[in-house]
């Protein structure tokens, strides 16, 4: 997975893929809490579009949706969670999962990801 490149402390531990990172029916797992996530790619149209679902046992499921497109500065996002609740715990997790929490957890995301692009550049 590719986000290993630029998160650190990413490590997907099972990883079902034909090409070793992302692409349509790619599966693969990472640590959470109270089990592990498993995410599936339900689409994959480079380079500028990927679905995905994470589902965290007994806690949510959530579907991830990433479109990139041009932009006078170079390349902008739409990145959009959808969590839905599985339990008591997962309820807790929505309903922390606020504007301004998505707002600072984007702004983190962003910083790590042009930091890369840089070190790549």
């Amino acid at each position: 997975m590719r986000e290993a490149d630029w998160i650190a402390g990413w490590e997907p531990g099972l990883v079902v893929s034909d090409s070793g990172v992302a692409e349509r029916d790619c599966v693969f797992t990472t640590p959470a809490e109270p089990a592990d996530a498993i995410w599936y790619v339900t689409r994959h149209e480079p380079p500028t579009f990927v679905e995905m679902l994470k589902i965290t046992p007994g806690m949510t499921a959530c579907r991830l949706t990433i479109e990139l497109r041009r932009a006078a500065a170079g390349t902008e996002a739409d990145v959009t969670y959808t969590h839905t609740s599985l339990g008591p715990e997962g309820d807790a997790f929505v309903a922390s999962f606020t504007e301004g929490y998505y707002r600072q957890f984007m702004q983190e995301w962003e910083s790590r990801l042009n930091a890369y692009l840089r070190r790549r550049a």
